[in-house]
């Protein structure tokens, strides 16, 4: 690693005014790729900011009948929540097939979704509930946050604070899973309620986006019957050497249908 100066603050105010400080600061949250990313001497930041010792962007609540999850909550306790075990089953399971039990107790929601990685699961379950993000400054739309490759609509010096789910009536997410990372090769969030009918998908594009056909299928018909005959193109998909492009695009057409009947079921 390169030299940086690290500072844990105790708020998010104290946080906010860190970074603006900072030449270069980075953000670490729990540190699942900035802390590899810094010992293969990827990256030179001048200042660390640890969130870990901010008390207010923890834990998990009820809002206005929407779950409320603090950016620095691990995937670990959004799986054991009872609170999201109760009112969205899918979103804790979700959080209990991210990578191993290590990651899980070290790795937060609000890294994951601001890091935006292509195969990551929590991005299908935010598009997937019509999730909006919070942060120091403003509310975004999950759909208008994810906006490529490891980009988001994050501006300068703006921090997560908490992520905020609608609870759908019906939901499920279903990847399929590289063997060794857990990372999605293709995973698909489905849910119908409040927000209407979704269809999320990750690990398939450059980053997490709505299959927007097939939510009109579902719409009128929230079966796997229904998906009979859609794809999605393989255009714009990824290609490497775990699946092509075309493999992918198979691929979501068969998990969307596994969702819809895990969901429906």
């Amino acid at each position: 690693m390169y030299q940086f100066d690290y500072k844990r603050p105790a708020s998010l105010d104290e946080a906010a005014k860190a970074l603006a400080g900072a030449g270069d600061g980075k953000i670490l949250a729990g540190g699942m790729t900035l802390i590899p990313t810094l010992k293969q001497r990827l990256a030179m930041p001048s200042d660390l900011i640890d969130l870990g010792g901010i008390a207010e962007i923890k834990g998990v609540c009820e809002e206005d009948g929407a779950i409320v999850i603090g950016a620095m909550t691990t995937h670990a306790e959004v799986a054991a929540n009872d609170l999201v075990k109760s009112r969205l089953p899918a979103l804790a399971a979700l959080a209990e097939g991210i990578g191993d039990p290590q990651v899980r107790h070290r790795g937060t929601i609000g890294g994951s979704v601001a890091n935006s990685d292509p195969a990551a699961d929590y991005p299908a379950g935010l598009l997937g509930c019509g999730a909006v993000i919070r942060t120091n400054k403003r509310e975004i739309a999950a759909d208008d946050f994810f906006t490529g490759l490891f980009e988001t609509a994050l501006e300068e010096n703006e921090i997560i604070r908490s992520v905020v789910f609608p609870v759908p009536e019906k939901a499920a997410y279903v990847k399929f899973a590289n063997p060794a990372s857990r990372y999605a090769i293709v995973g698909v969030f489905v849910s119908q309620g409040v927000v209407g009918t979704r269809v999320a998908v990750t690990g398939a594009g450059p980053c997490a986006f709505r299959a927007t056909e097939m939510e009109a299928a579902l719409t009128a018909n929230f079966t796997p019957v229904a998906l009979k005959g859609l794809t999605v193109s393989a255009a714009d998909l990824n290609s490497d050497l775990h699946a092509s492009a075309e493999y992918r695009a198979h691929l979501v057409s068969v998990i969307a249908a596994r969702a819809v009947a895990a969901a429906a079921g």
